[in-house]
């Protein structure tokens, strides 16, 4: 996230206390420190030796995020007098020439996008789970890479001011893993700080993007450059699939490392109540691929993170491309469908002939064109082959951009569990959006294996059902679920966890029974904030952690 240059940013996650004690045990050459600025304001605490390492600093990497938390520390424990602009440059700095490289960063991006967590509980050490994830992320020790001496000074901090957290052979056993899964130097670091540069990406890019509950976006984003190499300002515009409706945005941005987007944008449209509303302030983060042609990443509310869009970028030539169709699907047999695909500098004069949906699809005719968007008609063969296929249209081409189908097999609810919180008179509550896809079982024949086919969001009648309440009791109340599939939890709600099905109910698509089809989702919907054994638990990217521990 970017920094503001009239305060401090507060970021949200965060990460282990850099240590200042000394060790003799060999060090690694470490990353020498050029900057003036770092120089002038982390010398007093932080020593420079003969080679332009400094102490601690030079024998560290860590992500953007983890860098402004570190600092944020320093301003506020150590008395360190910084300026907004200042810590902005440091930032910038060392999140780029002590940052990780873009393969290392791929496994935490995901606390940098603010996604709940789904796959945290699966940690692969016991001996870190035990002794660092009761307190904060697994992705948040890996967001930093430490030399062994470095890992081992944070383990006697830990042992120091929180003695009674984990066993010593449990921490023991954890910086062994981490110094081997998290090291100072990789090959993937000394690759990419050699080859390192400035970002260029100023131009018009072409924006894909989706955003559960709403479906997909299609538009494109102007970059122009700043004054400062990494600082660029943006413009977009996108346009929903569903209802037509534009949105129109701009931002202001920072790229640190060549590669990773942190900025901030604002609507130029009335904000509107709902909390799913677009015209929100956004933070986007974005990762950019290293030949800068393309790119990646979430873009989420400010205030209620846990609405957010998948985004994706491609930088716009004068050649035709094609982004994608208003429907992902088409049911073999079908017949005069109206697709509609969107691209940009689509051909001004298409022909039938020119649009090719792959075999058994037949293109009766183009009804509407123009250089981002066309409407076809088309047949589809009852003996046309299943699965994914390409489209190419006037030298474009989508890779597996249309799915055909003879039956949805199975909905699948998503996320498959989850967890918000109630309100309350000091603490907003948080949502929680749920899409009900489609999928036809893959060339294999079973369900739920890895070449089943998505078909894109089914039609669904979406309901609440009991998991853990009390036979014959009164039911609390504890929200609402939208027909969108939006669950609200009550704005003041109990003061209890309650557990819940969110159950969808397909209203056209069978079994082969002729039932429904249906899938259920797990939701605990928690208090705000709650105490276990004098400790303080608040909500992290949907898991709870205790309060203050991430401070170490």
């Amino acid at each position: 996230m970017v920094l503001p240059r009239t305060a401090l940013t507060v970021v949200l996650v965060l990460p282990c206390l850099l240590s200042g004690q000394n060790s003799n045990s060999p060090q690694p050459p470490g990353i020498p420190v050029t900057d003036r600025l770092v120089i002038a304001k982390c010398g007093a605490c932080h020593a420079r030796d003969a080679q332009g390492d400094m102490q601690n600093i030079s024998w560290v990497r860590a992500t953007p995020e983890a860098w402004g938390d570190a600092l944020k520390r320093m301003v506020r424990r150590n008395r360190v007098a910084l300026t907004p602009q200042e810590a902005r440059a440091i930032i910038e700095y060392l999140g780029t020439y002590h940052g990780l490289a873009p393969e290392e960063a791929a496994s935490v991006k995901y606390l940098a996008e603010h996604r709940m967590i789904q796959d945290e509980a699966n940690v692969p050490n016991d001996h870190v789970r035990r002794a660092c994830t009761n307190c904060h992320t697994f992705g948040r020790a890996l967001s930093w890479r430490r030399s062994p001496t470095e890992w081992k000074q944070l383990a006697g901090l830990h042992a120091d001011l929180y003695p009674n957290r984990a066993q010593p052979l449990q921490s023991d056993e954890a910086i062994s893993f981490l110094m081997q899964a998290a090291p100072l130097h990789t090959p993937e670091w000394d690759a990419w700080s050699a080859r390192v540069r400035a970002p260029q990406l100023a131009g018009r890019w072409l924006v894909t993007a989706h955003l559960p509950g709403h479906g997909q976006y299609y538009g494109e984003m102007e970059i122009q450059a700043g004054s400062d190499p990494g600082e660029f300002s943006s413009r977009v515009k996108l346009q929903s699939v569903q209802d037509g409706s534009a949105t129109l945005r701009s931002g202001q941005s920072l790229v640190y490392a060549g590669y990773a987007w942190r900025g901030r944008s604002k609507s130029n449209s009335p904000a509107s109540v709902g909390p799913d509303d677009l015209s929100s302030e956004m933070h986007e983060v974005l990762w950019f691929a290293p030949d800068q042609s393309s790119g990646e990443g979430r873009w989420f509310w400010g205030q209620q993170q846990e609405f957010g869009m998948d985004v994706r970028l491609r930088r716009a030539t004068d050649a035709p491309a094609l982004l994608g169709l208003d429907q992902p699907s088409l049911k073999a047999g079908s017949q005069d469908s109206r697709i509609r695909l969107f691209g940009d500098h689509l051909p001004a004069k298409l022909s039938p002939a020119a649009l090719n949906l792959g075999p058994g699809i037949t293109v009766r005719s183009v009804v509407s064109q123009s250089a981002q968007e066309a409407v076809a008609e088309v047949d589809v063969s009852a003996q046309a082959p299943l699965g994914k296929r390409d489209i190419s249209l006037g030298g474009a081409v989508l890779p597996g951009g249309l799915a055909i189908y003879d039956r949805v097999d199975y909905i699948k609810v998503t996320p498959d569990s989850a967890v918000v919180q109630f309100g309350d008179e000091s603490l907003s509550r948080s949502y929680q959006q749920y899409e009900a896809i489609g999928y036809q079982r893959g060339p294999d024949g079973l369900a739920h294996t890895a070449d089943d086919v998505a078909l894109g969001p089914v039609d669904v009648t979406w309901t609440l059902d009991e998991f853990s309440w009390a036979p014959g009791g009164s039911k609390p109340s504890i929200g609402v679920l939208r027909s969108s599939g939006l669950y609200e939890p009550a704005a003041n709600g109990p003061r209890n966890n309650y557990d819940v099905w969110v159950v969808a109910t397909a209203k056209n698509e069978k079994d082969q029974g002729g039932q429904p089809l249906m899938d259920k989702s797990y939701l605990v919907v928690s208090v705000p904030e709650y105490t276990l054994n004098g400790r303080h638990y608040v909500r992290e990217l949907g898991h709870w952690v205790e309060d203050g521990a991430g401070g170490h």
